[in-house]
């Protein structure tokens, strides 16, 4: 039987100093991070207890012990949501979920924004729906890939990317609160063992135990036809479903605005329904 909870309280404890968690130090000290006892001090329980649900013999600790450990190890507001699903993971589906799509409306919408690269991911980041000028961004974007397989397999996604290390490092933590406790999930666990056959990164960053559902942010990338964009990124869940609407915007003015605009030229079919063609700016 996996002990999913105790493996995650040990990964986090490990990675969190006595300074951090602040408490003195002592000196040199044998293992990294906190020691179990010092957990359980800081957390209010005593140390026993704590060591039997690291192990795995106490799997139903109540919400308030919960609380207690997460400000112990400095959990935050997602990694804490985290920590309590794992103490009450749900129920394994019995019937195979259906396909995800995304609705007519929301893929009107995004055909409708001709300067603003959109998409739509499920659960397990699977594309179901892009426009235009998501798929001249990346071809990635395009329906039918997968974000997360793309990220860490595909050699482009590296070029394209001027920060694909920042950006690896986000998509795994994000990956982990999208799914949460569930760790039998099929689909999970044929992504998983697929990444961490052939991504030694994406195996190095799903051991940290990382949970981050970060919504906004910015990354850059040097698109071989528009250049060097520097692009805001927003995510929105969409009501009622367990997918995501995904869209960049560049900042007004600026030369990734230009750039961008440039892409959307490009990108736009000419009057024989064809994609005009493009030329590398590497050339």
């Amino acid at each position: 039987m996996t002990n999913a909870l105790g493996d995650y309280l040990r990964t986090r404890r490990q990675r969190l100093t006595p300074a951090e968690a602040g408490l003195p130090g002592h000196g040199h000290r044998r293992v990294p991070g906190l020691r179990r006892e010092e957990v359980a001090f800081l957390a209010g329980v005593s140390a026993d207890y704590y060591v039997r649900l690291e192990q795995g013999r106490d799997r139903h600790p109540s919400e308030q012990v919960l609380l207690g450990i997460a400000r112990a190890l400095r959990l935050d507001e997602d990694a804490t949501r985290y920590l309590l699903q794992l103490a009450n993971p749900p129920a394994r589906r019995r019937r195979a979920p259906r396909p995800e799509q995304a609705s007519q409306g929301i893929r009107t919408l995004i055909d409708s924004w001709p300067l603003t690269p959109a998409y739509v991911h499920g659960r397990y980041l699977d594309v179901l729906a892009a426009n235009r000028l998501a798929v001249a961004l990346s071809p990635f974007n395009a329906p039918g890939h997968n974000s997360l397989l793309a990220a860490f397999l595909e050699p482009e996604m590296r070029e394209l990317y001027e920060d694909w290390e920042d950006m690896t490092a986000r998509v795994v933590p994000y990956l982990r609160a999208i799914v949460g406790a569930d760790a039998e999930d099929p689909r999970l666990v044929e992504l998983l063992g697929e990444l961490t056959l052939r991504s030694e990164r994406f195996s190095t960053l799903w051991a940290r135990q990382d949970v981050r559902r970060k919504s906004t942010g910015t990354t850059r990338f040097d698109h071989p036809q528009a250049g060097r964009l520097e692009l805001h990124y927003e995510k929105l869940v969409l009501p009622g479903t367990e997918q995501t609407l995904i869209t960049y915007h560049a900042e007004p003015g600026s030369e990734s605005e230009e750039r961008l605009q440039l892409l959307a030229m490009l990108s736009a079919p000419d009057e024989t329904g064809e994609r005009r063609a493009t030329r590398s700016h590497r050339d």
